[in-house]
Formats: C-alpha cells, structure tokens, sequence
C-alpha cells in the first residue's frame, strides 16, 4: 500500500508520541500529585485553595498518562506484557493511589463536616501514586533486574520523584496561590529542590553504571563534548532556581510563573537523558522498539486516529489553562 509508511519509521514515531505523552503526565499531573502531597502540612483553609489551583486541570492531566500507556499497549505489545508483568504491584498500587485522590476531591465537599479532615487526608493517595511511579521508573532504569540492590535502588527512585513532585507543586503553587501561602509555597519550593537535585544526581550515576552501552555512549568522545549542554543546563538550572527562589514572593507577582517554568525545563532535559541513554529500547537491554512493535499495517490505522485525537485533546488542555489562568479564587462549589 502505497500510502503506508515504512516499517522502519512508525516505531520512530510511536516511541516519539509516547514519550511526549509520558513527558505531559510527568509535568502536569506531576504539578496536581505534588499539590496533593503537599496539603499534609497546610491547615483548612489552606487546603481548599491548594484545591483550587488544581481542581479545573488534574482530571484532563490524567488523560496523558491514559494515552501514553495505550500507546505502548497497541505499538510495542511485545513490551507491554513484559512491562506490565515486572511492575504489576506496583502498576496496582498507583492506580489505587490516583483512585484515592480522585474521590477525594468529591467526597471532601460531599461529607459532613465531622469527615472532612478524613477525605483530606485521602490525598495521600498523591504520595502512594507518586512513590510508586518512581519505583516503577528505577525498576526500569536497573532493567527489572529484582534483588535487593535492584529494589533498593527502586524505592530511591520513588523518594526522589516524589520530591520532585512536591517541588514541581510548589512551584504551581506560587504561581498560582498570594499572601500566606505563596509565602508558604515558596519554602516547601526551596526544600524540594535539593532533594530534587539528589534524586536527579542519584539517576544520573546509576544508570551509565548499570549498563556499559549507557556508559559508552555517554562518555566516548566526541559524544561527551556534544552531550555535555545537558547536565551543564541542568546545573544551570537548578543553581538559578535556587537564587531565583530566595527572591520570591515579589510584591508585583510579575514573575510568579517563572519557578514553575523552571521545574518543567528540569523535567525536560532529565526525560531527553533518560530518552538519550535507553534509545532504541523500549525494554531495557531487551526489546527495541522495532522488535517489539505490532505489523505495520495496524500501526498506520492507529496513527491515523491519534492523529485525528491529539489535537481535540491538546485544544481543550489548552482552553482549560486559558480559562482558569491567574491567580486561584476561592473554591466554592454553588
């Protein structure tokens, strides 16, 4: 069929359209779980306007994490299964995580009074999807290897994407939120964003050291020269968020959206190393993308339809961010 691409170039642009879904998820429903972590250490009325800076967007969010894990399950079914297979527990114990946090935001207005504190506490299913997504990201980058090395390893990992999370919220929040709790929000910004740094360092070190193909092309030359803008950015990065941050709140709220800004720019460039490093695997040391990618013929129907889907949903992601832009007004639900 002369209309089909070739069956070289649709594994490209599949592990592209996933890796961009995976990216938003990361970002954007990163901002809402790391909102939710955070709400253990603010009182009531804190509470219901953290709710309010993520309660138009976290459903939407989720649609990414929805559209990337159906990419992988109609392209790559090969990787699927042995994905899904490694990192079932874990796989549960985050949707449990994200159920948790999506009644919560219903039942906390829905209850009486007397159980309030109880469905705000429900957000800790942030914590427990938070976690557990980083532990299936260092299983993962250990090749789903087990051992209590491997495990170890996992369970950092998870510490450290949750700190990312609760950094990449508090930045939502100084963006979002004045008075108090901006004040509030840009301290729990500055506390994060070491532990952030370690769990970036940590990642960065495991991973050429668990494979010599990682190392190799991380550190042959010429590769290290062209490379090297990555963690120099990143450097860069952190070191002028943190004096950035100790700047923070102004008066004016000119430059409230900067921080957040930052904290997706740090996503970014740790997903292009991490995209960099495990290319053209979908399965560590396992699988290519080309060896576990479905016949061609389906995956051309597919990519006719993501492409008809794509822009419905990136359009009204966008109109819900124009709509509910500024600053967070009081939540009621009348």
């Amino acid at each position: 069929m002369t209309w089909m691409l070739d069956a070289h170039t649709l594994p490209l642009i599949f592990a592209g359209l996933m890796g961009a879904a995976i990216l938003l998820y990361v970002v954007l429903d990163g901002y809402d779980l790391g909102v939710g972590i955070l709400m253990a250490n603010a009182d009531r009325a804190e509470r219901d306007v953290m709710v309010s800076t993520i309660g138009p967007f976290w459903d939407a969010n989720e649609t990414w994490l929805v559209l990337g894990i159906g990419l992988l399950l109609v392209a790559y079914p090969a990787a699927h299964g042995m994905v899904l297979q490694a990192l079932y527990l874990p796989v549960a114990l985050m949707l449990l995580g994200l159920t948790l946090r999506g009644v919560a935001f219903e039942f906390r207005v829905k209850a009486q009074e007397d159980y309030h504190l109880w469905w705000d506490r429900a957000f800790a299913g942030s914590l427990l999807a938070s976690v557990t997504q980083g532990y299936m990201l260092g299983a993962y980058i250990v090749g789903f290897s087990g051992g209590w090395l491997g495990h170890a390893f996992a369970f950092l990992a998870g510490g450290g994407l949750a700190a990312a999370y609760a950094f990449v919220g508090a930045t939502w929040l100084v963006a979002k939120t004045e008075g108090d709790l901006q004040k509030r929000a840009v301290l729990w910004a500055r506390r994060t964003l070491w532990l952030t740094l370690a769990g970036m360092i940590a990642v960065s070190i495991a991973t050429p050291l668990l494979s010599p193909r990682i190392f190799e092309r991380w550190f042959a030359f010429p590769n290290i020269i062209g490379l090297a803008p990555i963690p120099l950015m990143t450097g860069a990065l952190f070191l002028g968020l943190w004096v950035f941050l100790k700047r923070m709140p102004r008066a004016d709220h000119s430059l409230d959206l900067v921080p957040f800004m930052g904290a997706a720019s740090l996503f970014v460039l740790g997903f292009l190393g991490l995209a960099y490093s495990f290319y053209p695997y979908v399965v560590p040391e396992r699988l290519t993308i080309w060896q576990a990618v479905s016949a061609p013929e389906s995956l051309m129907i597919i990519l006719i339809g993501a492409l008809f889907v794509l822009p419905f949903i990136a359009a009204y992601t966008a109109f819900s961010y124009y709509v509910f832009r500024g600053k967070a007004t009081e939540l009621r639900y009348d």
